[in-house]
């Protein structure tokens, strides 16, 4: 896991459901892959299948939890590992007004120590590695001062991986939007943490768009680099070399074998009662900056909702993307 963390897509909500985590898994067989966040009470009283199913060629598949219970964090931890994730980690970072309501997200930045009785009694429960993904600070916090304090206190109960969000979250006066893009990015304080702490894995996420920008961090000293929005919209530009470039395996696929290689899914996905649309919105992005991309996405978006969509409409769109290559 501590390899497979060299590069992992981030956890997003309505994004990294399990299609897109398929479909991701098709670009990359070695990236950590999360899936969105799920509150600890949902996996307890909720529905565990629909909530927690994966299929097995997702892995390695981490689940993002949320809360700040330790009990309820326990017990949704044994649950998760049951499903047969590989990692179970802990919303320190999400700075939503519902999630701070719930006492759990960004918020928890101010209390670390209840944030080492989370991951304390979530390790208890769990085989698998139990890890953090946090930002620099929050609201009126120093980071200089915050964030090793939170390192440690939260390593000195038993987490080894972090993962650090490079910007501040501002709890009154951003938007979850607004906080994704407005506080400054302080990659050097992130980089001096892995100096602090060398014995922690450390991982950098914020603003990183492009593979160059994953292997430079790599390569100045960072354990791993997590992407968020750009494998979401771009994947070509972070997932389709990233085996090759950050493990030396094998060579990169291209946007239209991953388009093949989803067929079958998406076949086996509508005889099980579902509709195109839930995978093809996923796939929107795959041929970014190409010759075809707008007839793609327009196909896609206008034809994937009907209720007698197939496969045969994903064909037509890729193969509107390969006649506008070979016309350029």
């Amino acid at each position: 896991m501590r390899d497979a963390a060299r590069l992992s897509v981030a956890p997003m909500m309505d994004w990294t459901d399990r299609h897109c985590r398929y479909l991701h898994r098709q670009m990359s067989r070695h990236a950590l892959l999360y899936t969105e966040m799920v509150t600890a009470p949902a996996v307890i009283h909720g529905d565990r299948d629909r909530l927690l199913g994966f299929d097995a060629a997702e892995h390695p598949v981490a689940l993002q939890l949320g809360g700040s219970d330790p009990a309820e964090l326990a017990q949704a931890t044994r649950i998760a590992v049951d499903f047969g994730y590989d990692e179970i980690n802990l919303n320190v970072g999400c700075p939503s007004d519902r999630v701070q309501s719930g006492c759990f997200g960004a918020v928890l930045m101010e209390r670390p120590a209840l944030v080492a009785d989370c991951v304390a009694a979530m390790i208890e429960a769990s085989p698998v590695p139990v890890t953090v993904k946090c930002r620099i600070g929050v609201d009126d916090q120093d980071p200089e001062v915050v964030l090793p304090d939170f390192l440690s206190r939260v390593s000195a109960a038993g987490v080894d991986r972090f993962t650090i969000h490079a910007r501040k979250a501002w709890l009154q006066g951003l938007s979850p939007k607004e906080n994704r893009e407005v506080p400054p990015l302080d990659y050097d304080l992130v980089l001096r943490m892995k100096g602090l702490f060398p014995h922690l894995h450390l991982s950098v996420n914020g603003g990183i768009t492009t593979l160059a920008q994953v292997q430079g961090f790599l390569e100045a000293g960072m354990d791993g680099v997590m992407v968020g929005r750009a494998a979401y919209h771009d994947p070509a530009a972070v997932l389709l070399g990233a085996d090759h470039a950050i493990w030396g395996e094998g060579l990169a696929r291209s946007a239209e074998n991953v388009v093949e290689a989803m067929l079958p899914y998406i076949a086996a996905h509508l005889a099980g009662g579902g509709r195109l649309h839930q995978v093809t919105r996923h796939m929107l992005g795959l041929f970014n900056g190409r010759p075809g991309a707008r007839t793609w996405r327009r196909m896609l978006s206008e034809g994937a909702a009907r209720p007698d969509a197939g496969p045969d409409l994903v064909r037509a769109a890729l193969a509107a993307v390969t006649g506008a290559a070979a016309a350029a």
